[in-house]
């Protein structure tokens, strides 16, 4: 399995993100993709979520692209600005969840994942963690991960 480079446009999610603003997924961007790679695969967790790590994503099916666009509708699946099937995370719902920390706690930190994988997995809309997971195995050509903070 090959390195991707993932980045995010900041280290500490602004409030656009959050349970605070809009509640957008946020932009990310990839280095350069395998030749290999059919499409993409996203889950983004909070780890310090009490008691477990918490889904806030799960997105598949995207296109290789060097950038995942912000602001991807909550929906099952979406055809603009990408077309993605978005799975259920664990607070129940589709689509990016926005994290939240408390004002007074320490901060949250979401990791973001994406696997570049060699086929496009075949799942139902508002899939969950386990069946994403069932479906790449055996198909990741790279993988990249990166953090953000939530205050």
């Amino acid at each position: 399995m090959e390195q991707m480079s993932v980045q995010l446009d900041f280290t500490e999610l602004p409030d656009v993100h959050t349970c605070r603003g809009r509640g957008l997924s946020p932009r990310i961007r990839l280095g350069t993709l395998d030749p290999r790679v059919s499409s993409l695969a996203v889950i983004a967790i909070d780890p310090f979520e009490p008691g477990c790590s918490f889904v806030i994503w799960l997105a598949a099916g995207l296109a290789p692209a060097r950038e995942i666009p912000p602001g991807i509708p909550a929906e099952p699946v979406v055809d603009f600005p990408v077309r993605v099937i978005q799975g259920t995370g664990d607070g129940g719902r589709i689509g990016w969840q926005p994290p939240c920390a408390a004002p007074e706690g320490p901060p949250h930190q979401v990791t973001i994942k994406v696997y570049g994988l060699d086929t496009v997995p075949p799942l139902e809309p508002g899939f969950n963690r386990n069946e994403l997971v069932a479906a790449m195995r055996g198909h990741i050509v790279q993988f990249g991960s990166t953090i953000a903070l939530v205050r």
